[in-house]
């Protein structure tokens, strides 16, 4: 059998849509179909289930939203500088109302990592790597004089990473520009005191 020809990053967008849009256990085969372009046999052959292109899916976000964030501290600005960017974009995509701009591992990890060991781990990963990439963030504003050389800076990112967590789930149900800038002024104000 001829394997078939596709843009595998842009199906794996397309993919991570459809399972933010409705979780993974609502998306079907045809939303999967209609959401990438590929027949239920084409998504069969090149990832073996929905479940794998739903592993695969979580990969090309880790990969996506990884090149996102070293875009925000790739210049020469003040760390914290660049957090706060960081962090009043989290609140613009939370605005957003694309579920391209939603979280696909807070997703899945609410929807189904009790139930699949795998998907919680590499999620457990995802989340670790992120959280050592806003360490290192801490780190390099201490060099950088920004905050006081006492600073716990695997702590600082475990905070913020819990803020963000809260503050996406928060705007679910509360989607309103002022209050979540508020409490995400607030989260980086905490941050830098």
């Amino acid at each position: 059998m001829r394997n078939a020809e596709f843009d595998r990053e842009k199906v794996l967008r397309c993919a991570m849509t459809a399972f933010m849009d409705k979780g993974y256990g609502k998306t079907s085969m045809q939303d999967l179909k209609a959401a990438t372009g590929l027949h239920p046999g084409s998504i069969y052959c090149a990832f073996e289930n929905k479940r794998g292109l739903l592993l695969a899916a979580l990969e090309q976000y880790r990969l996506d939203r990884s090149i996102e964030f070293a875009a925000f501290f790739a210049d020469e600005r003040p760390a914290l500088m660049q957090l706060k960017a960081y962090i009043d974009d989290l609140v613009q995509q939370c605005l957003s109302c694309d579920s391209s701009q939603a979280c696909l591992l807070t997703k899945a990890l609410n929807e189904m990592a009790e139930q699949d060991a795998e998907v919680q781990q590499i999620i457990a990963n995802n989340l670790a790597a992120w959280q050592q990439a806003l360490t290192q963030v801490f780190e390099r504003a201490k060099l950088q004089g920004e905050l006081t050389s006492g600073r716990d800076c695997e702590h600082l990112a475990r905070y913020l990473a819990m803020g963000i967590y809260g503050l996406r789930t928060f705007a679910h149900t509360h989607p309103n520009a002022e209050t979540l800038q508020a409490l995400a002024d607030q989260l980086y104000h905490d941050i830098c005191a």
